[in-house]
């Protein structure tokens, strides 16, 4: 890799996304950090603009730089969809500067937007991983979760009412067949009371009365003689 002069306020460094561009001082708003530069790529040559990798920048129609060259520091500048950094671009001079758009602090890493066309030929289909996609995708992990939390939560309490609910009537059907048996019961004995008088003597019998006078009043009278 290509040793970068100590007067320089960045150097290379190891980010989430492979390799990164880190400030090493205070960098001020507007101020130009590094050139991105290469060879440049005329379109209007077939072999030239059959040339193709991700480190290309194009100028306009005909002129595109090709930053693949290890020289090229500020190829390893990272895209963020919340940059910190813009790409200035001088078509007429076939140059282009990294700007610094904000403050940036020693350590915190240096960034630009790609643009449109670059983010959904490289980046939208593996995912970004700038910081504001990360806190996005993070910040939806955490919905996501919190919501299935909640759809569990819901579940439980719904499946523990079903469950408070089928118990409820099975202790009121005991119940009630504890009722209903306690009713049967007290019919029978009622029952079997009215056929006898308090000291167990048959209340279809007359009072006073023995066997064998039961016997003499039912039989047939005697004949009389003339």
């Amino acid at each position: 890799m290509t040793a970068i002069s100590p007067n320089k306020p960045y150097r290379v460094g190891r980010s989430k996304t492979g390799l990164g561009l880190f400030a090493t001082k205070p960098i001020k708003k507007g101020t130009k950090i590094v050139r991105y530069f290469g060879p440049i790529l005329d379109s209007r040559k077939k072999d030239e603009d059959a040339i193709e990798n991700k480190y290309l920048f194009e100028l306009n129609g005909r002129w595109t730089i090709d930053g693949s060259i290890r020289e090229n520091v500020a190829r390893y500048i990272n895209h963020a969809c919340r940059p910190n950094a813009e790409s200035d671009v001088k078509p007429r001079k076939r140059k282009v500067f990294i700007r610094a758009i904000k403050d940036i602090e020693p350590g915190e890493e240096i960034n630009y937007d790609y643009g449109t066309d670059y983010f959904k030929a490289y980046l939208k289909p593996i995912g970004c991983k700038c910081g504001a996609c990360e806190k996005k995708r993070k910040k939806k992990r955490a919905e996501a979760r919190a919501e299935r939390l909640r759809l569990k939560e819901k579940a439980e309490r719904k499946a523990q009412k079903k469950a408070e609910k089928v118990a409820k009537a099975k202790e009121q059907a005991a119940q009630d067949k504890a009722e209903d048996k306690a009713t049967q019961k007290a019919k029978s004995l009622n029952g079997k009371a009215n056929g006898k008088d308090l000291n167990g003597h048959d209340r279809s019998k007359p009072a006073g009365t023995t066997p064998a006078d039961v016997t003499a009043q039912t039989a047939e009278p005697a004949t009389l003689q003339t």
